[in-house]
């Protein structure tokens, strides 16, 4: 699915236009329109309301802001793909989102796409000539271009296409202006790439006023300069060569045009004028925090006085205030324990923001739904301190027990209604923070799933998510490898589980299972899953057996490699089935703890091939017996890989083992490892047993 995004206010101009070129594209998918307005009164959603396609969204005027709204509008669809414009840019043709759509599979993790603004008929042929030579500079042979780090960072939303995934990864800056500019800069430092698409192209341009577009250029410099530090050249003869160059320009321009002489004569002293104004203009605005305020709101087309383009906090305060809090005071001290043995807990699990889908997610919910059962209660808090999620608590819950399965603990977002638990649990490293500054708990614990720092190179957050294993936390590890790692490195003490397998979504059909296909997790876009490995260990297996069909999911958005293959996407647990139940051989790489994939592609019969030296091993044991191990490299993967396509027989032996093991490692002997590791945790808190206390704070 593909959503497109459409801020407005008082846009009644050209919005009509807009919905209807946005209703008449020609997509091979389903198509979700979606406007925000803030507050028009000139008609713009009598106008937005006669198309049955568009869905409206209202929010109050000062609610708006340029990345705060488009966040909201990534929160409130639901394709993979967003396009955004503005209420004034019209798609040229009913193929744009179709060469947005394409501009994606052009490299291997494209986050971001922009194509040209045309000049609307009519407009004035300054602004036409600079807004044609603008971008045709990104492309002067017409063809996409892509851009990644180091290059270009340009990025317009009045009409541009982003990816969920790199969203996910970096929303956008809730800045007064440029909230575009800095998106395209940091989806290119995240490691995406960007596409310029000829083919994306939209009616889009202004004809204001002399003084206005000066006042605006003094708006949109300030913006660059604060977004991605960009300053216009201050020497006065760097000015003059722009100004001339730029007459010249038009000049030609409008000898092209077959301007008559005098008219000619007039553009080009306006066209002298205009340059000279736009980079003074410029250079103010990239300077603005050294212009006293009186003269910055006289400068500014919107009035600001404040001189430089801020971020606005969250709304809760700084994402990391938690951490600096237990780093200046500490933990709050634990509560009496004073419930009977044997009594119900209650139980409180700090959670991240979710969707339909995650693993870890799925794991948790699993332990709540198991403890419910026991007769303890449970209830679900939602640590967002970078405010993701914008649903409501009612709608979580819907989310978890139609998306995940029925639980009955209550959903709240953030901590406002807190009122204490008997143990409270924190589920990931940034909310061991939160957790160890919420009151009234008697007991806390650390359900741990996997080596967190290791998701983060050298960074803040590399710390902060080592240093959340040494506050004394009982960590209760997803694996004997992850209980060791944690218990030795961290001096934390720890409950190791092995992970299940529901086997009433995964188990073997009575279909015919092919010999040529191999099915790989290739979920690109999370680091750890060492897809690119696997991408060239399947590439070495394509060209020993050309015929092998190698079929791809786990991501929206296909990864880009050296030979053909299927791509499914995000897939059911219906139809993950059936695809194993028919494939040959599972391929599913994890650099830190392991995943529940090889277990679910096992429980259908599918003999799996992973990495050696690592969690595996402790669970699946390192003989392959069980299961096919593979060195990290992709030579060995692909031997691997080939050895199994030729050998019927042991795949025979390793899918008798593969369900031997699912049988033994149901996830009723996950749940009791947990609930007896919370339960004991609880019972040594009423006892008054000494509670362990790391050597250190790392």
């Amino acid at each position: 699915m593909i959503s497109v995004v459409i801020p407005v206010f008082n846009g009644a101009e050209y919005l009509r236009e807009v919905l209807d070129a946005v209703c008449e594209q020609q997509l091979d998918e389903p198509l979700e329109v979606l406007v925000i307005d803030s507050g028009s009164t000139d008609g713009s959603l009598e106008i937005a309301r006669e198309f049955p396609q568009v869905r409206l969204v209202e929010i109050p005027n000062e609610e708006f802001g340029h990345g705060r709204t488009r966040n909201l509008g990534v929160r409130e669809t639901s394709g993979d793909l967003i396009a955004f414009l503005t209420q004034d840019a019209t798609p040229s043709s009913p193929e744009w989102l179709a060469a947005y759509r394409r501009s994606f599979t052009l490299d291997k993790r494209v986050g971001a796409a922009f194509g040209p603004h045309l000049p609307r008929p009519g407009v004035n042929p300054l602004m036409a000539r600079l807004l044609i030579d603008h971008f045709d500079s990104f492309s002067p042979n017409g063809e996409p271009a892509i851009h990644r780090q180091g290059d270009t960072t340009y990025l317009s939303n009045s009409n541009s296409c982003i990816s969920r995934e790199a969203w996910e990864h970096t929303p956008f800056r809730e800045i007064p202006y440029a909230e575009d500019q800095a998106f395209g800069a940091d989806v290119l430092a995240n490691g995406y790439s960007k596409v310029y698409v000829p083919g994306a192209a939209a009616w889009h341009s202004h004809d204001y006023g002399m003084v206005e577009t000066f006042k605006r250029y003094f708006d949109e410099y300030r913006g660059l300069n604060d977004s991605v530090g960009e300053k216009t050249e201050a020497s006065a003869t760097k000015a003059l060569d722009v100004i001339g160059s730029s007459v010249a320009a038009d000049l030609k321009f409008l000898d092209e045009l077959g301007q008559p002489p005098l008219r000619r004569a007039a553009w080009g002293v306006r066209s002298a004028v205009y340059h000279a104004g736009r980079v003074g203009f410029g250079g103010l605005g990239a300077r603005a925090d050294r212009i006293p305020g009186t003269i910055r709101v006289a400068l500014s087309f919107e009035g600001r006085g404040d001189g430089v383009a801020r971020r606005i906090e969250a709304r809760d305060g700084f994402p990391f205030e938690d951490i600096g809090m237990v780093e200046r005071e500490g933990a709050l001290p634990l509560a009496p324990a004073l419930k009977e043995a044997g009594e119900p807990l209650h139980i409180a699990w700090i959670i991240p923001p979710f969707s339909i889908g995650g693993g870890g997610h799925t794991t948790i919910f699993r332990m709540v739904q198991a403890l419910e059962r026991a007769g303890h209660r449970c209830s679900l808090w939602v640590y967002d301190p970078h405010h993701l999620e914008r649903k409501s608590e009612a709608a979580l819950r819907a989310r978890i027990n139609d998306g995940f399965m029925p639980l009955e603990a209550p959903v709240h977002v953030g901590f406002d209604h807190w009122t204490g638990a008997d143990v409270a649990v924190a589920t990931g490293w940034d909310t061991v923070y939160r957790l160890l500054r919420l009151p009234d708990c008697s007991a806390r614990a650390y359900f741990v799933q996997d080596h967190e720092p290791e998701f983060f190179a050298s960074s803040s957050e590399r710390l902060f998510a080592e240093r959340s294993y040494g506050y004394g936390l009982h960590c209760i590890c997803a694996s004997p490898w992850l209980a060791e790692l944690v218990s030795d490195r961290y001096e934390a003490q720890t409950t190791p589980f092995l992970l299940g397998v529901d086997r009433s979504e995964y188990a073997p059909l009575e279909i015919p299972r092919r010999g040529d296909t191999v099915v790989f997790y290739a979920r690109h876009f999370t680091a750890r899953r060492a897809v690119e490995m696997g991408l060239l260990a399947l590439a070495e297996v394509h060209r020993r057996n050309p015929g092998t069909r190698i079929v791809l999911y786990g991501a929206h958005l296909p990864p880009h490699a050296p030979f053909p293959f299927e791509h499914l996407g995000v897939v059911s647990p219906e139809r993950l089935r059936r695809l194993y139940a028919e494939a040959t051989v599972g391929l599913s790489l994890s650099l830190t703890n392991y995943s529940l994939i090889p277990q679910e592609m096992m429980a259908c019969g599918l003999p799996v091939v992973e990495l050696s030296g690592r969690a595996c091993e402790g669970v699946f044991g390192d003989d392959g017996s069980v299961i096919t191990l593979a060195r990290d490299n992709s030579a060995s993967i692909a031997d691997k890989v080939c050895e199994l396509l030729s050998d019927d027989s042991r795949r025979e032996r390793l899918s008798a083992a593969g369900l031997d093991f699912c049988e033994r490692h149901p996830w009723s002997t996950a749940t009791k490892t947990v609930k007896h590791a919370l339960t004991d945790l609880y019972a040594r808190a009423r006892e008054g047993a000494p509670r362990w206390r790391a050597g250190a704070l790392l």
